[in-house]
């Protein structure tokens, strides 16, 4: 196979790079590096005043099926070459990315164009921000189980907006969301994936929607749980009824290029590392003589190279319908086992802060990048899916085996 770039890709390449160098200026250059998975709280103020400057270059939206909203289209590989750009110049973690890369994609599929030409361009614009509301307490792997329920208001005609109560959990970026899309049901008895909608209602709701930070094991807090207690929704996407076929085509987004942004996200933890074990060598009692860890670290950059491969193969691709599956399983373990190394490659200092900690500090003040790495990775078997739902899907969905006694 052949994952070379064309002459226009190396043009655009040199454009990015151009404009990115351009603006990464002042408070946005100060905010380089900041962000992502297990730094979510880092520069937010910054960040989200980056993603309006991206906003009116034309960068966001580049793989949407529609045009017309301040978004340049880019090919596959032209959005590889924007993510590798932005990636190498360590441009600010991205606070939009919910609402461009999995609520657009999926408003393009199933809104109705007064929904597109309602959403679409605050997100193109980079004004509003969006947080996804799944999983619950009692329904996290097993999407079907959601409790929360959503009634119609009654009004004369064709009725009101749905009013929503409940609780979603693990939900990232609530906090600075304007907007959260809400599986709920809307048939009263309705059980499993039938009578479920896929709701739009708006964060800013003072006393109807609470979000309440989750303390992670890193002293970060960027999962939240949110209640709605009567919660307007402004919109109801796919029809009434229709949500589990609308919450399942979104998380079909989650794959392609999005994945191979991650990636590259992670192949500068591992130079990091990498990096570490370098530095560590000339400690006393260093673990850098240790030949299963060098083979450890020699496999885990050779998994991360066949997982870019594995991307690019299936780039663009519908047909195989377990790839987001062996993705998330894939992915998952890689960066838990990093997390593993990035501690491991110190020996016994990654067991002591960089610095001293005493009350009334924030925990994470106590914390080096290793530190957090190892401890934020420990969830990502569990989140977006665990493991072992993921190994179902295939099974079962491609393979074709037997379900698992209910």
């Amino acid at each position: 196979m052949d994952f070379s770039f064309g002459a226009e890709d190396e043009e655009l390449r040199t454009r990015a790079r151009a404009w990115l160098t351009e603006h990464l200026v002042g408070p946005y250059a100060d905010a380089r590096g900041l962000g992502g998975p297990g730094s979510e709280h880092e520069g937010v103020g910054a960040r989200r005043a980056w993603e309006r400057e991206l906003g009116r270059g034309g960068w966001i939206g580049q793989g949407w099926e529609a045009e017309g909203y301040g978004n340049r289209r880019l090919s596959l590989t032209g959005q590889v070459v924007w993510a590798e750009e932005y990636a190498a110049l360590r441009a600010p973690g991205r606070v939009g990315h919910i609402g461009e890369n999995l609520l657009a994609p999926t408003l393009i599929a199933y809104g109705s164009p007064e929904q597109q030409g309602r959403f679409l361009p605050g997100i193109a614009r980079g004004e509003e921000l969006w947080c996804q509301g799944y999983s619950e307490p009692g329904a996290g792997s097993d999407l079907a189980g959601i409790r929360t329920t959503a009634v119609r208001e009654p009004r004369p005609g064709t009725g009101g907006p749905f009013r929503v109560t409940g609780q979603k959990i693990w939900t990232s970026l609530a906090r600075d969301a304007d907007w959260c899309f809400v599986l709920a049901r809307t048939e009263t008895g309705s059980r499993r994936h039938h009578g479920l909608s896929f709701l739009l209602v708006r964060m800013d709701q003072p006393g109807r929607v609470d979000v309440r930070p989750i303390r992670q094991m890193s002293g970060t807090s960027e999962f939240n749980e949110v209640f709605f207690d009567g919660a307007v929704a402004a919109e109801v996407v796919g029809g009434e009824g229709n949500g589990w076929t609308v919450a399942m085509g979104l998380l079909a987004f989650e794959r392609g290029v999005s994945t191979l942004v991650q990636q590259i996200g992670f192949a500068a933890e591992l130079e990091r590392v990498l990096a570490a074990h370098v530095a560590a060598g000339a400690a006393p009692g260093a673990a850098d003589g240790d030949p299963v860890l060098r083979e450890r670290l020699v496999r885990q950059w050779a998994e991360l190279r066949t997982m870019r491969w594995n991307a690019l193969r299936t780039l663009g691709t519908t047909a195989d319908a377990g790839a987001p599956s062996v993705a998330k399983l894939l992915w998952g373990g890689w960066h838990r086992r990093l997390g593993e190394l990035a501690v491991a490659v110190r020996g016994a200092a990654a067991s002591a802060g960089p610095a001293p900690w005493a009350p009334g500090l924030p925990y994470e003040r106590g914390l080096d990048e290793e530190q957090r790495l190892f401890l934020f990775t420990r969830a990502d078997t569990i989140y977006g899916g665990s493991d072992e739902i993921q190994r179902n899907i295939i099974a079962e969905r491609v393979l074709g085996l037997p379900k698992e006694p209910s």
